[in-house]
């Protein structure tokens, strides 16, 4: 059963569906969690360490969504602060200088547009990792779990591979904002969000999304260890091709260049 693009983003949205923590406890072995930007500052919303995934050291990074109203609080919705992103910055260099692979896993409506994140120096912090990522000497997976949203999410996805799961989506921005500056009428969401083609099925045919992981046939987000040990396999197959690969930095920087041609 096919659905639209609109209903994939309220999939993506869903507060049932498993969150990037999750991910963490069904994929990383062992977690040690790191805070603060080492600048004065620690955001929730961005959570990192270290831990083992197949026995191999690595450095995981997720922006995170709450479970339930408490916890959507005090991660900000998922909305990213500047600190979170020089955390998470921080984080990548740290797993260049002892040699660790890099996983990132991604669900944000978009980076905190608040003031306060902005006399901090948000574009900036974002425009930091962006550049930094694309010349990490070691591999980055970046997993986008349910919403992908505008710079705050491809701050975490310059990356080797991008592997997204069924019904997530990746976008310069929500679809609300895009029909009120495109259409200036609620009304046009559905084919608002059709025209920005952010589902991973979209992104996949663009070149954008590398991989793509099925979740439920019925959109449900129960018995969701399926996904969880195909997200798994899918890992460490693309882990361990970059891996063995002595040009890592050059190939990402042509599988960006080739975007759009």
């Amino acid at each position: 059963m096919s659905i639209s693009a609109y209903e994939k983003v309220k999939l993506a949205r869903s507060i049932e569906r498993p969150k990037p923590k999750q991910f963490i406890e069904e994929l990383i072995k062992d977690p040690i969690f790191f805070h603060g930007d080492r600048c004065g500052g620690e955001d929730k919303a961005v959570m990192g360490g270290i831990g083992y995934f197949n026995s191999l050291p690595v450095t995981f990074i997720a922006i995170n969504k709450g479970k339930n109203t408490e916890k959507s609080l005090e991660f900000n919705f998922g909305m990213a602060k500047p600190e979170g992103y020089r955390k998470a910055l921080r984080l990548m260099k740290q797993a260049e200088k002892f040699g660790r692979p890099v996983i990132t896993f991604i669900d944000t409506p978009g980076a905190y547009p608040g003031i306060d994140a902005e006399k901090n120096g948000q574009a900036m912090a974002i425009a930091q990792i962006i550049q930094e990522s694309g010349f990490l000497n070691v591999p980055i997976i970046s997993v986008i779990t349910g919403e992908g949203g505008s710079g705050g999410a491809l701050a975490l996805a310059v990356s080797d591979t991008l592997i997204m799961l069924e019904n997530s989506v990746y976008s310069i921005l929500s679809p609300e904002g895009f029909c009120s500056i495109l259409f200036k009428n609620m009304d046009m969401i559905e084919k608002a969000t059709e025209t920005m083609k952010l589902t991973a099925q979209d992104l996949k045919k663009a070149g954008v999304c590398d991989e793509i992981i099925d979740e439920q046939e019925d959109y449900s987000f129960k018995n969701f260890e399926k996904t969880f040990a195909d997200l798994k396999r899918a890992i460490n197959r693309n882990m361990s091709k970059h891996l063995a690969s002595s040009d890592l930095v050059e190939r990402r920087f042509e599988k960006f260049r080739s975007y759009g041609v």
